[in-house]
């Protein structure tokens, strides 16, 4: 009975520590990640732990961390029911597809210096992580203009030109919502290491 109590205590708290690093996550993401088998199993799971867990629903049921369950993982960031949860499930989808890795940061800021304070050039991805030496940047495209990722993917051309990520090119993980939208990018990004996809590949 203990040994079991102790592995439910574990379980648990690396749920909460997902949705600390990941802000939002669907049932059918938090079941991936912490291979909670069948939906049965999940929903069972997420019920015995609704004291740390808000939730709302959006297709099917997100959950994100209560003032109980931040206080569990030391959690500064407060997150409330939100219209832009979208950007988030995206991003997870990302997450999730190259095996959740220990590097991943979210928005972390990339700076340039160049020869003048004119000519600096600061770029904040979605996400970043490394596969070996290589960075790999994730940015999603949910709800801007194709304007805003050509100025940004321009930028990354020059922080590329200039070794901001070091002797490695960077690759870029774009997700999108749509066909159409996944040819622009890749346009866009000719010449740069860039993968595409769009909502259906992981709702297939």
């Amino acid at each position: 009975m203990y040994h079991s109590e102790k592995k439910r205590q574990k379980r648990e708290e690396t749920i909460l520590l997902s949705l600390k690093k990941l802000d939002y996550l669907t049932r059918g993401q938090l079941q991936r990640i912490h291979n909670l088998k069948s939906d049965r199993n999940a929903q069972r799971v997420l019920k015995q732990m609704e004291h740390y867990l808000s939730v709302f629903r959006s297709g099917e049921n997100i959950y994100y961390l209560n003032a109980k369950g931040r206080a569990v993982v030391n959690c500064d960031k407060v997150r409330k029911a939100t219209g832009n949860v979208q950007h988030y499930i995206m991003r997870n989808y990302l997450y999730i597809n190259y095996g959740c890795p220990s590097s991943w940061r979210n928005e972390i800021r990339i700076i340039s210096e160049g020869a003048t304070k004119k000519d600096k050039v600061i770029c904040v991805p979605d996400a970043l992580f490394k596969q070996g030496d290589q960075f790999v940047i994730i940015e999603v495209d949910n709800t801007q203009t194709m304007k805003k990722n050509h100025a940004k993917i321009e930028k990354y051309r020059i922080l590329k030109q200039r070794l901001a990520f070091g002797m490695i090119a960077p690759k870029f993980v774009w997700i999108t919502t749509t066909e159409h939208r996944r040819k622009e990018l890749l346009k866009l990004s000719e010449g740069l290491q860039t993968q595409v996809f769009t909502l259906a590949d992981f709702n297939a």
